[in-house]
Formats: C-alpha cells, sequence, structure tokens
C-alpha cells in the first residue's frame, strides 16, 4: 500500500463513530447504514468484517482497512461510545382489547386483528360455504383463511342460525357466521384462548335486551298485581223438607229464634264464603315512601367505557357529560340514564 493509499485511508477512518460492546468495536460505514465489527485478536492486532479487509489481507498480513484506523485513533482518545442493545419487540395483546363481563374476561375482534398484524397477518379470506334458506333451516356457515407473511395458514369455520344468535342479529346470519369465522382463525393464529364478544352477538343487542328487562321490572315494582275481588257470599237454600221454624208468642221466645237462625246463618256463611288470597308483601321503598330507581348495571359500565375508548373520550369528558345531561356523575347513572347515555355514545361520530 503506498503512502498516498494510507493517507487517503486515514482520512476516510476520521468521523466515523466507534462503539464497543462485549469486547468488540463497531464501526458505522461512512453512510451510517452499516456496522462493521472489528475484533482484536489479544496481540495487537484487529481484523474487520468489511469487504475491504477480507481482500486486502490476503496480500498483507497486517493490512488495516479504515475501521481498524478508525478504531485506532479513536481508543486512545477516549471516543469510543458503548453500544445500546435494543429489546426485540415481541407481540402482545393489549389490554385495552380484553373486556371482563360479569367475572369473565373476553377478547375484542380487534384486538385479534391488531394482535395478528404484529405477527405477520398478509390476509385474511371469506368463502360462504352455505347460505341460509327456508329448506335448511336458516343455517349459514362462513370459512376464514387467515394467512401470515411466513406462510402460515390457519382456517376455521363458523356458522349462525336462529337459536344461536340474539332475536335481532338473527336478520343477519350471514354475516355472523363470517365474524364468527374469522375470529376463530385469528384466535388460532394470536394463539388466543378467549371468546372474542364478537361471536356472542352485536353489543347493541345485548344491552337493548338487559335495558328492557329492567323496565319491565321496574313497571312491575309500580303497578302491583290486584288481588281478585272477594264474591259476596250466596244465600244458603235449605232442602225442601225441612220444616219451617215456628214464632214463638213470647218475647223471649221470638228472640230466641232469631238469635239462633243469626247464628246459623253467619255460621253457613262462613262456610260457604270463599277463602282471602293472601296479601303479597309490598316494595321496599325510601325515606320518602317511594320506589328506589334501579342502578346501572355492571354490562352498561363496560359497554360506556368501551364506547368511550373507541370515540377517544375521556374519563374526565364521560364524567362532565353524566353531570351535563343527568346530573349525577357517572357511578350514580340509573339502568334508564345508562341506556340512554349507550345510545348517544353510539351515535356520535
Amino acid at each position: 500500500m503506498t503512502e498516498k493509499e494510507i493517507q487517503k485511508k486515514n482520512e476516510k477512518s476520521q468521523g466515523l463513530k466507534v462503539l464497543r460492546a462485549n469486547g468488540n468495536f463497531f464501526v458505522e460505514s461512512q453512510e451510517g447504514a452499516i456496522l462493521y465489527r472489528v475484533t482484536p485478536d489479544g496481540n495487537g492486532k484487529f481484523s474487520c468484517s468489511c469487504g475491504d479487509y477480507a481482500k486486502g489481507v490476503k496480500n498483507d498480513f497486517l493490512f488495516q482497512c479504515k475501521h481498524i484506523l478508525s478504531v485506532l485513533n479513536c481508543v486512545p482518545t477516549g471516543d469510543v461510545e458503548a453500544a445500546e442493545f435494543l429489546e426485540k419487540h415481541r407481540p402482545k395483546l393489549d389490554e385495552r382489547f380484553i373486556k371482563n363481563i360479569e367475572g369473565r374476561d373476553f377478547v375484542l375482534y380487534s384486538g385479534l386483528l391488531d394482535l395478528a398484524h404484529q405477527k405477520g397477518l398478509l390476509k385474511i379470506e371469506v368463502d360462504a360455504l352455505q347460505y341460509p334458506t327456508k329448506e335448511n333451516g336458516n343455517f349459514a356457515i362462513c370459512k376464514a383463511t387467515a394467512t401470515s407473511k411466513f406462510g402460515e395458514v390457519f382456517v376455521d369455520v363458523g356458522d349462525a342460525n336462529p337459536t344461536n344468535c340474539n332475536a335481532k342479529v338473527s336478520k343477519h346470519l350471514l354475516r355472523m357466521a363470517s365474524t364468527r369465522a374469522k375470529a376463530r382463525a385469528l384466535r388460532d393464529m394470536d394463539d388466543i384462548g378467549m371468546t372474542c364478544l364478537e361471536e356472542l352477538g352485536d353489543l347493541d343487542e345485548v344491552l337493548g335486551d338487559e335495558a328492557n328487562g329492567e323496565k319491565s321490572r321496574r313497571n312491575a315494582q309500580r303497578k302491583p298485581a290486584k288481588p281478585p275481588e272477594s264474591q259476596p257470599p250466596q244465600e244458603s237454600k235449605k232442602p225442601a223438607g225441612e220444616p219451617k221454624a215456628e214464632k214463638g208468642n213470647g218475647s223471649n221466645g221470638g228472640n230466641g229464634s232469631s238469635a239462633k237462625s243469626k247464628a246459623t246463618g253467619s255460621k253457613a256463611e262462613e262456610t260457604k264464603s270463599p277463602p282471602k288470597p293472601e296479601s303479597k308483601p309490598e316494595p321496599k321503598k325510601d325515606s320518602k315512601g317511594e320506589q328506589p330507581t334501579p342502578k346501572m348495571s355492571s354490562a352498561q359500565k363496560s359497554a360506556i367505557f368501551n364506547l368511550s375508548r373507541r370515540r377517544g373520550i375521556s374519563v374526565e369528558d364521560l364524567e362532565k357529560m353524566s353531570q351535563q345531561n343527568y346530573g349525577v356523575s357517572l357511578d350514580n347513572l340509573t339502568a334508564a340514564n345508562a341506556s340512554t347515555f349507550i345510545r348517544t355514545l353510539q351515535q356520535s361520530a
């Protein structure tokens, strides 16, 4: 190597970033896109992973590339930086996509899709294997195929019919079968054992049924059933052969006869009159004598927080909306107000 070549190589070695890690040196290329490893052999000699060194060392055992020269220039002056090791990204299901309903965890379809993209989801296709008709009992079957960019393929099927769907969701059986098929295929790809919430039916319909149930219970409390009116006792008819009671001549005899017939009549009334219905205990009332209003259920509260996250509404904004619209905090909403609040969040953009 000529003196000019050595000088030119020294100029190129200036300004290259040098990092140290585990006893080795790593030198950035001039473009900053590649790191070349410079390894000391313990005897003052260095080797480099670049192509220039591999070519030059064949002709010169003491050959030094610009990366080795950069290390030799930086070590005495202390311009070597410690390398940082970055932790490898591991696909993980975000806890925001896990919903707990009545003590049981469910995963949202959006969470399955997010985790699948982290794992390299390339595409997901759905084929309708059977359309719902009257002949097959409105039974829809779909097959979903999820393919990753690594060539992995996950296939599963989903079915829907009026007996395993909510009454309102049953109008969209093919869509429900498709959703179930895709959710099951993505659960296999993501290795998730939880049931997908969308497999159970639309959350709106579940809340609607619950709100109707609360309304029915509330009406039942406000309008207690009236006991059946007792029919007037019928007069007892004497047999045809029974002799009539003779009236006494004296006042004492007449009164005795009258008292006896009254006693007999009252006894007959007691025997003939129907039993009175048992009175049911009235529902408990508050201090003002009014029926207590049902509070918001845990399912309604979960739905409100779920919808607020989808709409980007913070907990503070939810509290403000509750105070402005209903005059109470979010935790003190009634079941009826909670149902209205859910409808408002669903209709918001």
